[in-house]
């Protein structure tokens, strides 16, 4: 859908007749994504362009090759942005990456001229808070102990690979927009993976419980974080009797 959209805004742009006008709309409306998407057909030409989905997130913009590999980059160019702040995000999911069972994406950075990209496996699943009311009702059990035991492990997860990022009020380390990027496998309805960590940090408990819901009325009406809540409760019990 954004791949034919950003298509014909930029068929339009043709038709704007002032130079400088047509480069602004180019580079900062449309995120030079003609580019960005030429400079990756160049790098991976074994790769099938012609099945290539795009999407568009808060920071970023990303192409989904073939359903097989993901490649996400910043809107916008800011050559004064730190190499450490764009490597941000490799950092956390390669340190929490041992303290939870669910899928975190393993990201290799690709740097392709001015363009800095994330390259990823593609995770065939649903978005769980695209699920209709009754099949969130159906699953809230399952599905909130696996989100439960996901934010146990991270939140409590002290790993001193990026320590120096522990900054700010917090009480330990956050995804921040679960609601929006957690995927389900639709044979076995169990949660496989959480996606883009963008937005992850340092923060508190209360603050990753409610990003759980936060965008979602459907899940917030299948009372989905309370069962959340409620699990994470089970398992700081059990962590107490064993300590």
């Amino acid at each position: 859908m954004w791949m034919l959209f950003f298509r014909i805004c930029d068929f339009f742009c043709r038709f704007v007749p002032n130079r400088q006008r047509r480069t602004y709309l180019r580079q900062v409306k449309l995120f030079d994504w003609y580019r960005k998407y030429n400079a990756l057909k160049r790098a991976f030409p074994e790769l099938n362009f012609h099945h290539t989905k795009m999407v568009k997130g808060g920071w970023n913009i990303g192409f989904i090759v073939d359903n097989k590999y993901v490649f996400k980059v910043r809107k916008q160019i800011d050559k004064d942005i730190p190499n450490e702040k764009i490597m941000r995000e490799k950092r956390i999911t390669d340190a929490l990456r041992p303290f939870t069972s669910l899928k975190i994406l393993d990201i290799d950075v690709v740097r392709l001229g001015d363009y800095t990209f994330y390259k990823y496996k593609f995770i065939r699943g649903h978005n769980l808070n695209h699920f209709r009311l009754k099949t969130i009702l159906s699953h809230r059990a399952e599905w909130g102990r696996q989100i439960a035991e996901f934010i146990y492990g991270i939140h409590n997860a002290r790993p001193k690979e990026i320590q120096d990022l522990c900054t700010g009020d917090g009480d330990g380390w956050n995804h921040n927009d679960i609601c929006n990027n957690v995927l389900v496998d639709t044979k076995t309805m169990k949660i496989i993976g959480v996606i883009d960590w963008e937005y992850s940090g340092w923060g508190t408990l209360e603050t990753e419980f409610k990003n759980c819901t936060r965008f979602s009325s459907t899940l917030r009406a299948a009372g989905f974080g309370d069962v959340i809540q409620s699990e994470y409760k089970k398992l700081c019990a059990k962590s107490n009797k064993r300590a």
